[in-house]
């Protein structure tokens, strides 16, 4: 009897673990550890599963197993010069890059079009690789090259979206509950976006999409607006599809099936009617490598399939590879990683007292988990097969490098929250770390519990913040 009235009286371990836990997220800088944490972590498992899954091949290929990793390597050293420049800017410079990012994006994507369309009608002979050039210019359906330097236009086109959306809607702030509000200059913008885009990438249309949702909500914008935005959504894709039969970006007029229609619909197609020679095959050898996975895996670079097996295995379905070799543990991993990277982006908005830095957070962080869970849905089969890249994990510089710039973007929001910003100011840094690092975040003026949050300082040429109050967030 003793013992059972020692157990009862002896705290359970919730209530232990529960506590520590809420007085960790409650330091101000919680948000911006959990973010690097995350990211971090990420990052090194990627380039972990991207050396695994190419390093055979590349070695079938070139002779060289480090040939592809070495790659990715450069391109993640790229992306942390780039996290460390968008850490260091201020909210008023990325409003101002906002609009020259996006019409950069706008412009190298209309090139790229205007090249595929040119190809398509016969007016440029495409090279054995399927690219076309003019001049040092050359295109490869979703990649624009410039002499020896090549950019995917609609990932550049992504982060434009975010910072470029976020400084219009703030700016807009109450009238933004008006209609005419958005349909100037917000909707045509994302219409001809979404037509650029979508002409060869149904899948980034589909993250622009999220992205854009996410931007709306975190304004507060009313819920029929959304409703408009998926019905006008599904009408383009639609369309997208159509030109497709066309020779339309990734189509063929002669094909005798629709490439997109089936991509999209293949995960809907029972296994055992699937046709190998189409778009099941991808589909089913991924499953396969989940299903040789189990619970704890075959072991890290233990891998058959990826031996050219598994389609793009370093790239869009590198998430079977994990799940091969590192099982279904491997897989909650990666899942929790980017439930938390989820978890932070939101806190950040939540208590980011600039609405742009509100928007903008929100809208990154949708971006970045709607784009993995499509590529996740698609390579277990819940959903279409789009061929994003699952962010910091797949193969590929464009993506990576401009991932990581949003996550400094976030890291920059997340010591600029009220708490965060005035424990660093009253114990700041040496000047050499501000120098090295990250300079110290402006302050926010204190406020009392209950309270509601102050509106950001008005910069010229700009309105109230947006939604009096209205935000979701």
């Amino acid at each position: 009897m003793a013992d059972d009235r020692t157990e009862k009286a002896r705290p359970s371990l919730s209530r232990q673990l529960l506590p520590a836990v809420h007085g960790l997220l409650a330091r101000p800088l919680s948000s911006y550890y959990l973010l690097i944490a995350g990211s971090g972590l990420l990052l090194l498992i990627g380039l972990t599963m991207v050396f695994s899954a190419s390093s055979v091949k590349a070695y079938a290929t070139n002779g060289n197993a480090f040939s592809a990793i070495s790659s990715q390597a450069v391109f993640a050293l790229l992306g942390l010069v780039a996290f460390w420049v968008c850490q260091r800017l201020p909210a008023l410079t990325l409003r101002t890059l906002g609009k020259y990012i996006l019409g950069a994006a706008i412009a190298l994507l209309g090139v790229l079009d205007l090249m595929n369309a040119l190809n398509g009608l016969g007016v440029l002979k495409a090279a054995a690789d399927g690219s076309v050039s003019v001049g040092p210019v050359s295109a490869n359906l979703l990649w624009l090259y410039v002499g020896g330097f090549g950019i995917q236009p609609s990932e550049l086109a992504k982060l434009g979206m975010v910072l470029w959306g976020a400084d219009v809607i703030a700016r807009k702030g109450p009238a933004l509950a008006h209609w005419r509000e958005l349909a100037m200059p917000l909707f045509p913008v994302v219409g001809l976006l979404f037509v650029l885009v979508g002409y060869n990438d149904v899948g980034t249309m589909l993250v622009l999409l999220a992205l854009i949702v996410g931007l709306l909500w975190a304004a507060g914008v009313r819920l029929r607006v959304f409703g408009a935005l998926g019905v006008l959504g599904l009408a383009g894709i639609g369309l997208l599809i159509a030109a497709a039969s066309r020779g339309a970006g990734s189509g063929s007029a002669e094909a005798d099936t629709n490439y997109r229609v089936e991509r999209l619909t293949a995960f809907l197609t029972p296994l055992e009617k699937c046709n190998l020679d189409g778009a099941c095959y991808q589909l089913i050898q991924g499953r396969s490598a989940i299903f040789e996975g189990g619970w704890f895996g075959v072991g890290l670079g233990k891998g058959a399939l990826k031996w050219g097996w598994v389609p793009e295995a370093e790239n869009d379905f590198i998430f079977s590879i994990v799940a091969e070799e590192l099982g279904v543990v491997g897989c909650a991993v990666v899942l929790a990683l980017f439930s938390v990277l989820a978890y932070t982006g939101f806190r950040i908005a939540r208590r980011s007292a600039d609405p742009f830095r509100r928007l903008a957070a929100a809208s990154i962080t949708t971006w970045l988990v709607a784009q993995a869970v499509i590529n996740m849905g698609g390579v277990v089969g819940v959903l279409p097969i789009t061929g994003l890249p699952l962010p910091f994990i797949s193969a590929g510089g464009s993506a990576l490098v401009v991932a990581m710039a949003a996550i400094g973007i976030l890291a920059s929001f997340a010591r600029a929250e009220p708490d965060a910003a005035r424990a660093l100011n009253a114990r700041p840094t040496p000047r050499w770390v501000r120098l090295v690092w990250a300079p110290l975040p402006p302050l926010s003026p204190p406020r009392r519990p209950g309270q509601p949050r102050p509106p950001a300082q008005k910069q010229p040429g700009t309105r109230a913040p947006v939604g009096g109050g209205r935000s979701r967030l």
